[in-house]
């Protein structure tokens, strides 16, 4: 990857996590994928909302920032019919927007333990 595609991603990524701050999202974690053989992408970015009103809110809110920011859409978004947990692909970066209960049944931390791991503080 090139000097340019990095720097591109690191915006996707600090754009992703303004946008769940935006709506309150919580436990935000970024998980480095780029040394995982294997991986399916460079960056996992998991944060949690309190209600399927709020992971929702949140799905929309990385979706609308990051397009104003970045003039990027995602390739895919999944999961929003339940919002127990919302998938937003945008290839490189793919967000996961759980809640509580379900983020810790799944433990996708654990799951990526391998992966480097950088927590962002709650900003409230």
């Amino acid at each position: 990857m090139t000097e340019q595609e990095n720097k591109l991603t690191e915006q996707l990524v600090d754009a992703v996590v303004g946008g769940i701050q935006e709506q309150k999202g919580t436990n935000i974690a970024i998980l480095d994928m780029r040394k995982i053989e294997g991986s399916i992408c460079q960056y996992f970015i998991i944060c949690d909302g309190g209600s399927n009103t709020q992971v929702d809110a949140i799905s929309d809110s990385v979706y609308d920032y990051v397009s104003k920011k970045l003039d990027q859409k995602p390739y895919h978004i999944e999961g929003k019919e339940n919002a127990e947990w919302v998938l937003v692909d945008y290839v490189d970066v793919v967000v996961h927007i759980f809640q509580q209960p379900t983020r810790a049944f799944y433990n996708l931390e654990g799951l990526w333990a391998d992966a480097k791991r950088t927590n962002i503080e709650n900003l409230f």
